[in-house]
């Protein structure tokens, strides 16, 4: 990549760019087997199958697996504007079972952004059922993700 003094990015590279970043010293989502299948502006999509390890006692997806899942897309959603954000708070409700070899898909998007705060919200589901859904607040904690002043959009 070239480096300029003068970057201009468009806002999906820009998400796409800070996604990179997070992505790279994430290993709690690279272990569970996430991957990130969508990205841009206040929105983001992940997706993970439910492997044995991750099915409780009854026989259906751990809870806990679930939330992470929203929680991980919820992360992603909220950096994309290249500010670090954190979660500062997380609720989420379960509607469906999760069932072993079911791929679940987290769809997150940005529902209020102002000053250091945000709403967002993520539906799980498999298929075309909805197993739970998520509302998430965000709080900027200050500083970047990506040097936007220091490396030319990769799209360009």
């Amino acid at each position: 990549m070239a480096v300029t003094a003068k970057a201009t990015w468009t806002p999906d590279a820009l998400a796409r760019a800070c996604a990179d970043a997070m992505w790279r010293e994430d290993r709690a989502s690279q272990g569970l087997g996430m991957e990130i299948t969508a990205i841009g502006p206040g929105h983001a999509t992940l997706a993970m199958t439910i492997q044995p390890h991750m099915v409780n006692g009854h026989g259906i997806a751990h809870g806990g697996f679930i939330f992470t899942l929203a929680d991980s897309a919820f992360a992603f959603a909220c950096n994309s504007h290249n500010e670090r954000t954190v979660a500062a708070q997380g609720n989420i409700t379960f509607i469906r079972p999760g069932k072993l070899g079911d791929r679940l898909v987290a769809e997150a998007r940005e529902i209020s952004r102002s000053g250091r705060s945000g709403i967002y919200d993520v539906r799980v589901s498999a298929g075309d059922s909805v197993i739970a859904e998520f509302r998430g607040h965000s709080r900027s904690i200050g500083g970047t993700l990506v040097a936007t002043g220091q490396i030319d959009d990769p799209t360009k």
